[in-house]
């Protein structure tokens, strides 16, 4: 029996993925979460093979949870089940931890079979990230610039362009302002931007946030 977890805030989209994963066999649903944080508790109290998740979600987002939960249950698999397109986020994703990612417009049914290849052990790679991996092997200057950024840098990089502040931000990422700071240094100058105007306006252009 394949143990998962659901993680969405939205009560109607946890109680819709439960009910299917109610019909399959070999699937049994041990618990829910409506945010990063208590996802981060989930997987601390509650023993599951894979975690489903949302991305954006209010407080602590799904990018945020990640590193702390592949760093608390390094053993449980996450698939990522997000309103963005996969060319959006699923390679940074998938860099920093992610065992899959999926667009909230799949086939229920590929839901199902990722959790069944990520309870093996295995990543899942649907075939509009295999086509995305496809794209950065053939590309020579190594991909977008915010691909370039490391799992701190991105998610600094994310709540700069919503417009937070580095108070906002140092107090959600239990950094201290300084370290903050130097997070924005870092990624301004990998991503050639000189100001927190222009990063909205990456983030924007390229779909990143809404």
């Amino acid at each position: 029996m394949i143990k998962v977890g659901i993680v969405d805030d939205h009560a109607i989209v946890r109680s819709g993925l439960k009910q299917f994963f109610s019909e399959q066999v070999d699937l049994r649903v041990v618990g829910e979460a409506a945010s990063g944080r208590e996802a981060i508790d989930l997987v601390r109290t509650t023993e599951m093979d894979v975690l489903v998740m949302d991305l954006s979600m209010p407080g602590q987002s799904g990018i945020d949870a990640l590193g702390m939960i592949r760093a608390k249950a390094p053993d449980v698999g996450i698939l990522i089940l997000s309103g963005y397109p996969e060319e959006h986020y699923a390679m940074n994703l998938i860099r920093q931890g992610a065992s899959g990612y999926l667009n909230k417009e799949c086939e229920p049914m590929e839901i199902v079979n990722a959790i069944r290849t990520i309870a093996l052990g295995r990543r899942y790679i649907s075939p509009a990230v295999a086509e995305l991996l496809a794209q950065q092997l053939n590309r020579k200057e190594g991909g977008a610039p915010h691909e370039q950024l490391s799992e701190r840098e991105f998610q600094v990089f994310l709540k700069l362009a919503k417009g937070e502040t580095a108070g906002d931000i140092a107090k959600a990422l239990s950094l201290s302002v300084k370290t903050v700071s130097t997070y924005r240094t870092r990624l301004m100058e990998k991503m050639s931007l000189t100001s927190n105007s222009d990063l909205t306006y990456y983030a924007l252009k390229n779909k990143l946030i809404d």
